[in-house]
């Protein structure tokens, strides 16, 4: 064994297991392979590190899109909010405006964003529970020529709702709007193409479906598109277009200083994705997994908050029991002594809660899952 590969090994055997499992959309449970690989520190100068922050930067593109010199990437410190509000502050012009489709608190954060940023905003807001209503969007695109930005989560971890990016990309293309897509809790563990898709900017995050650590998000974005930006930012920290300036022209190099043990983590969790089988292997797994789980669920009795056609294979919201001896918070800490952390509801209407599928799960554990709670069934 040579000297490299002994260490890892090493590092790999001073991992503990987790307690419990995070069934959650993200901080999500991660292998030993990716805990390891933050044993080792690293220079932010260094050429070894930043080679690994250029491979990084390729391999996104590699997985977002076959027309790879379409586009480019940027990672930017913080969680993947910081990335969304950097692209809404960054990439709309002082005389553009956005409209956010928003059905969850994913696209009403956005929406945020734009109004304390002092942008013009159009808010089409179909609650919590609906899909977007494209022949609104369509109205509206129609009636205001002065909107230049269309912006949509992909799934609304709210509700774990997937929305239809392809159909409000084709609208949104047909008015020659720049497209805007949150990916936050999708990308990597749903196949997609951004090109296909007519994406502009798509954003992410280190700590979701490629199944590394928080800390970082990045940006996949048409350099077309991008290198318009220039000195439009409205945040010096979150200018998207001046860190995605930095690290081309400087090897990778952050503007500032940037979680080296996180992006290396990242850069196993991209190679460990790889070995899976990639982005459709991982989709399988997911899908597999949030079935059995839904399966096993309505066996007990709980029924989903959304319909099979649409519902993400990421996380599922289950309306609570008609029971009033049911207590969330209750059955959530009996579950996590039996190992499984499991997420409260979010949405406004409905008593619900969820469980996510994300991460270094397998279908056992749903399976295992389901089991712990029928064996916990203390409302009946």
């Amino acid at each position: 064994m040579n000297r490299a590969k002994e260490s890892t090994t090493m590092n790999i055997e001073l991992i503990e297991d987790n307690p419990y499992l995070l069934l959650t959309p993200g901080p999500l449970s991660t292998s030993k392979r990716v805990k390891a690989a933050m044993l080792k520190d690293w220079c932010t100068w260094d050429d070894d590190y930043n080679r690994i922050v250029q491979d990084i930067r390729a391999r996104l593109v590699q997985l977002a899109t076959k027309e790879t010199s379409l586009y480019s990437s940027v990672l930017m410190q913080g969680s993947g909010s910081f990335c969304v509000e950097a692209v809404v502050g960054s990439v709309i012009p002082q005389n553009g405006k956005i409209l956010v489709m928003a059905n969850g608190a994913y696209g009403q954060r956005m929406a945020h964003m734009a109004k304390m940023l002092n942008i013009p905003l159009v808010l089409l807001d179909n609650g919590e529970v609906a899909p977007p209503d494209l022949n609104q969007l369509e109205i509206i695109l129609q009636e205001d020529a002065d909107i230049t930005h269309v912006a949509v989560v992909h799934c609304e971890t709210t509700t774990g709702m997937l929305n239809p990016i392809e159909a409000v990309g084709r609208i949104a293309k047909k008015y020659n709007k720049t497209y805007i897509v949150d990916a936050m809790s999708s990308f990597g563990g749903i196949p997609m193409d951004m090109a296909e898709l007519q994406i502009d900017y798509l954003i992410s995050s280190a700590n979701k479906c490629i199944q590394g650590v928080p800390g970082f998000g990045f940006v996949i974005a048409k350099i077309d598109e991008l290198t318009k930006c220039a000195g439009w930012a409205r945040s010096h920290s979150l200018d998207l277009f001046d860190q995605w300036d930095k690290m081309e022209h400087y090897n990778g190099k952050w503007r500032f200083t940037s979680p080296t043990h996180v992006v290396r983590a990242f850069y196993e969790a991209l190679k460990e994705l790889a070995d899976e089988g990639g982005v459709i292997a991982r989709y399988n797994r997911y899908k597999t997994s949030q079935r059995a789980l839904v399966k096993g669920m309505k066996m007990l009795g709980f029924e989903t908050l959304l319909p099979e056609q649409l519902q993400s294979p990421i996380i599922t919201s289950f309306l609570y029991p008609e029971s009033e001896a049911f207590q969330f918070q209750t059955l959530y800490e009996k579950l996590k002594r039996r190992g499984f952390v499991i997420y409260p509801g979010k949405i406004t209407n409905a008593n619900t809660f969820r469980i996510g599928n994300i991460g270094e799960v397998q279908v056992d554990d749903m399976i295992r899952l389901v089991d712990a709670i029928q064996q916990e069934k203390f409302w009946t």
